[in-house]
């Protein structure tokens, strides 16, 4: 049976760190990180999705944390087709785009341009890649990433730019998952060796995707993001606000066979808490970590 690590997304959300959970001596971003690696054997980098990832920051979280440690990264916005601030974009780049055109799309970059944020973005996270610490990049798709040739056609390039990464599909659009599709779509993501993410969220939306439990590579991922109905597509609310959602522990009880399943079939699986709500999430991911004990 692979190994199952439990943890969470985003170690230096706001909400957490003003709830307490951090011991108070735990004043700096290295202070914290040190003090969750030696709670929880993984993590789930957020800020990726926002910023390019740096290469020195990288190395620094490769020399913070257990050599058995792992982090997966969110994909940036830009290569999960997400509107993106130039603002956000390194400064040689944002100057060429201009900061009045507002939000930008991955398509909107010239080809040497496209080129240029995927070459940034592997770099940012060859340290992790080069220490054995990279879990998988996590490529979390919108809602309008609908089924169809060119989004086949957009995933299949993603092994091209990211060889030797491990990588993660999350969809966020219920047509990938309905009944006469989901065989195919696993079995696409399994002839190019990607994990899918099986997700728990809110149910009834047309970004909800059912909680389909599957194994497509040798790593195994389960995304727990709350199931908070009013708040799930509500707009002009903070992140942690829309995952606000602490579970109980019979909610998570029927997860610990699934997760096991998963085990069976994959060589290590990631349970990643996305309830980024104050301590909500480290207080679930160890819930589940003792529920699996």
């Amino acid at each position: 049976m692979g190994r199952i690590k439990v943890g969470i997304s985003s170690w230096t959300e706001p909400t957490l760190i003003k709830s307490g959970w951090y011991p108070p001596d735990a004043t700096t971003a290295e202070d914290r990180l040190r003090y969750y690696a030696s709670k929880f054997p993984i993590v789930e980098v957020d800020s990726t999705f926002y910023a390019i990832p740096n290469e020195k920051t990288a190395q620094l979280w490769v020399e913070r944390t257990p050599k058995d440690f792992t982090f997966n990264t969110k994909a940036h916005a830009l290569l999960t087709q997400h509107p993106t601030p130039p603002s956000r974009l390194p400064k040689d780049l944002r100057e060429k785009v201009g900061d009045s055109k507002g939000n930008l799309y991955f398509k909107d970059l010239a080809p040497k341009d496209k080129e240029s944020v995927w070459d940034r973005f592997r770099e940012g996270l060859q340290p992790l890649q080069d220490a054995g610490k990279l879990g998988a990049v996590v490529f979390q798709f919108p809602k309008w990433f609908l089924p169809s040739p060119a989004s086949y056609r957009f995933m299949e390039d993603l092994r091209e730019w990211l060889p030797a990464f491990g990588i993660a599909i999350e969809f966020r659009q219920k047509l990938w998952m309905t009944e006469e599709r989901r065989a195919r779509v696993l079995e696409f993501l399994e002839q190019h060796g990607f994990t899918y993410i099986v997700v728990d969220e809110p149910q009834g939306f047309s970004s909800s995707v059912p909680p389909v439990v599957a194994v497509t590579a040798p790593l195994g991922m389960v995304r727990f993001h709350g199931r908070n109905r009013e708040t799930w597509e509500k707009k002009g609310i903070s992140t942690a606000e829309k995952f606000r959602y602490l579970y109980q522990p019979s909610e998570l009880q029927p997860w610990v066979p699934n997760l096991r399943d998963m085990a069976k079939r994959a060589g290590e699986v990631h349970a990643v808490f996305n309830n980024c709500y104050s301590d909500y999430a480290v207080r679930n991911a160890e819930d589940l970590a003792q529920l699996l004990t």
